[in-house]
């Protein structure tokens, strides 16, 4: 069997095959037929890719330019979005949004960290690193969800939270240890979703939830894997097996239990379909929300304490 590597550029010399035949075959039988050939072939080849993925490859799918973000999820799956700024302390902070929707009909509170695939607008949500008051603002939305009883949904995609000095002179780290505070106290139902990269305590602090999705294609971890390599072994080229190391994807946090559920991805990742990845989404939002409706508010807080409390925990038999 070829090597992923191989896979993939006989991947991409199918698809170009097919954007050739697609601009020549009009109506053409012969060349539809090949068409539909490769097609089936490319699909083939996509699933092979797929299941044969190393952990570094997922994380390139996950960092994916073209991969959606929390607006295009909005976009297509919630009605009615209603956007939040500010923290009422020192200003608005692009890199998260925060906003009131509904979902199914049912008024939800959404936050999300927010990328962009152009340079203005990359700067303009610095690159999805947020600054203490895009934490604070989420914070003082969710305390407006808690007091209308809405449930919140959040959805991860940040490098982490940004270094910068100013972030650190404004309390970056006391900005998070109060979100991770504060979100295990929630009197709502939480559903926390990795979308794409969830870093370190960027992420977390918009993630104590009481359901953690991720999607398929998606890595969640403390450090990143250069990060990772360049302390362990000074050397940031062995990012992939760093990656291995830190058991990063969904599937390796699902069994090792740190997160409740993965999301499908279509063929190839998210950024192939953006609507069915969406759907895929809401498909397992409805899911875990039904499930969560019915549980008391002391219910809700002990069972995403006990959750919690649990991580790391490991047990061999002897």
């Amino acid at each position: 069997m070829d090597s992923p590597s191989k896979q993939q550029q006989n991947l991409k010399s199918l698809e170009k095959q097919i954007e050739h035949l697609e601009t020549l075959a009009g109506d053409n039988k012969v060349a539809l037929d090949q068409l539909h050939q490769l097609h089936e072939k490319v699909n083939a080849l996509r699933m092979q890719v797929h299941s044969g993925m190393s952990a570094w490859q997922r994380t390139e799918l996950a960092r994916h330019a073209q991969r959606p973000y929390t607006l295009d999820y909005i976009d297509r799956i919630f009605t009615d979005w209603s956007e939040i700024h500010g923290d009422r302390a020192y200003g608005d902070d692009p890199a998260i949004i925060c906003g009131m929707a509904k979902f199914h009909d049912e008024e939800v509170l959404i936050i999300g960290h927010q990328k962009a695939r152009d340079t203005k607008q990359k700067v303009y949500r610095n690159f999805g690193m947020p600054n203490p008051e895009g934490y604070r603002k989420a914070l003082r939305t969710m305390h407006m969800a808690q007091k209308f009883g809405r449930p919140i949904l959040t959805f991860v995609d940040t490098p982490g939270a940004y270094p910068g000095l100013g972030a650190e002179e404004r309390g970056q780290a006391e900005a998070i240890a109060r979100n991770l505070r504060e979100m295990a106290r929630m009197e709502v139902p939480i559903i926390a979703t990795i979308t794409g990269e969830g870093g370190s305590g960027g992420a977390l602090a918009i993630a104590v939830a009481d359901r953690v999705l991720m999607m398929e294609n998606s890595v969640y971890s403390v450090i990143s894997p250069e990060g990772c390599a360049s302390i362990m072994w000074r050397d940031a080229t062995k990012k992939e097996v760093a990656a291995q190391a830190l058991k990063i994807t969904a599937r390796d946090l699902k069994e090792l239990k740190m997160i409740d559920d993965v999301v499908p991805e279509p063929e190839g990742g998210a950024h192939n379909d953006h609507d069915k990845a969406a759907a895929y989404l809401a498909e397992s939002l409805t899911k875990h929300l039904a499930e969560l409706r019915g549980k008391s508010i002391s219910e809700l807080k002990n069972t995403r304490y006990e959750k919690f409390r649990k991580m790391g925990q490991f047990f061999t038999e002897r």
